[in-house]
């Protein structure tokens, strides 16, 4: 059976009441029989660590939902103001974590090596890791494509056995499509979902979870998972309003 996740981004938004309240609001209008999702999807929430373990409260009991961190350093503790562990985010409730974010990237200067280290300490905390990859606009229009999420795929898991791969879940998510308004099309994510499948079956790793992000609402959503390639979304924007996030779950969920 196919498994499909539902991955969303809060980003820098929704404090913990903000976010106990959207959960509520979510779990009415998605209208999702008993509050259980159709077997083999999952819905993984990513709020501002002030309020992951507010939504890991929410979600205990709650089959196939998850709370997950955005960011954590690679060190487990140690004098680095401001940072959090993979250790404090399990204890605060996390069961997955974003890693090279195409914002950490970008935003923040992260390099290969860094996102490399995080990885490691994602799972050395038995986290689930969700590892970014993609192209910017530019590498996009000179045919890099390929070549920018191989490279990144080499330095996050190159030197990882295949029970470590088989930990990772990996979303495509081209740089130039995220919070633009404009997406890749079905075929062109798959030709990359493909190169992505190839790659970590040459690892050893032959049933990962691959999904994109870059754009995702309401209106594309359906089509975008229409294409068998992709086993989920990485949802941004689209999943800050509980209602619509509700809704493309529970129409696209099936």
């Amino acid at each position: 059976m196919r498994q499909v996740v539902f991955a969303a981004n809060w980003k820098m938004h929704l404090g913990p009441e903000e976010a106990r309240a959207y959960l509520k609001t979510f779990f009415e209008r998605s209208r999702l029989p008993d509050g259980r999702l159709p077997e083999g999807c999952e819905v993984w929430f990513f709020p501002p660590a002030v309020s992951l373990e507010a939504v890991a409260q929410a979600l205990v009991g709650r089959s196939g939902f998850l709370a997950g961190a955005q960011n954590v350093y690679w060190e487990p503790k140690g004098a680095f103001t401001g940072e959090i562990s993979a250790p404090l985010a399990a204890a605060a409730g996390a069961r997955a974590v974003l890693v090279g974010h195409s914002e950490r990237r970008h935003r923040f200067g992260e390099i290969d090596a860094d996102t490399e280290r995080k990885l490691s300490a994602v799972l050395e905390a038995q986290l689930l890791p969700l590892l970014c990859v993609g192209e910017t606009l530019a590498e996009r229009e000179a045919g890099n494509t390929l070549d920018v999420v191989t490279r990144q795929l080499e330095a996050a898991l190159g030197r990882r056995p295949p029970a470590a791969l088989q930990q990772v879940t990996v979303a495509y998510e081209p740089v130039w499509a995220i919070g633009t308004g404009r997406n890749a099309t079905p075929r062109d994510a798959a030709e990359v979902h493909r190169a992505i499948r190839r790659w970590l079956a040459e690892h050893g790793a032959k049933s990962s979870r691959i999904l994109y992000g870059g754009s995702v609402s309401l209106k594309n959503a359906a089509e975008l998972l229409a294409e068998r390639e992709l086993d989920g979304v990485l949802v941004g924007g689209a999943s800050l309003d509980p209602a619509t996030w509700g809704e493309l779950v529970r129409s696209t969920a099936a």
